[in-house]
């Protein structure tokens, strides 16, 4: 198989997500200090559940990204382990230390698409996303 592929133990997998959140009630919130650090706490998220984020995009009320996950995570439980933690870390961001469970920034639900041959044009709208909301 070419390397357009990647292997676990017994299974060889090419699975690729187009994930769509947005904080509560779509705030626009996602700038500045908070944006920076999301970017890293997302990636180093993904990587503690064996997943690599290939195109991203903070905007100012959404979050866009590409993102591998292996088939022996559920894309429910990726999302969901991402979105808790980098809560938390959001909220430690504005002082608060301990006990807090991040459950009030990010909004229930999400939108996913899985990726087949089309990678490549949902990258170039995930990259030129600002760019079109900046038209409106």
């Amino acid at each position: 198989m070419s390397n357009l592929y990647q292997s676990l133990s017994h299974s060889k997998w090419n699975c690729k997500y187009h994930v769509i959140f947005v904080p509560k009630n779509r705030k626009s919130v996602l700038y500045g200090k908070i944006r920076e650090e999301l970017v890293k706490e997302f990636h180093a998220l993904a990587k503690q559940k064996e997943c690599k984020i290939t195109e991203g995009n903070l905007a100012i009320d959404h979050v866009q990204m590409c993102i591998e996950i292996p088939p022996k995570y559920a894309v429910a439980s990726v999302i969901g382990f991402m979105k808790g933690k980098s809560a938390i870390a959001i909220a430690r961001m504005g002082g608060r230390d301990r006990n807090y469970t991040g459950a009030n920034f990010w909004a229930r639900g999400y939108a996913v698409s899985t990726i087949g041959f089309d990678e490549e044009i949902i990258k170039k709208y995930i990259r030129e996303q600002n760019e079109e909301d900046s038209k409106y």
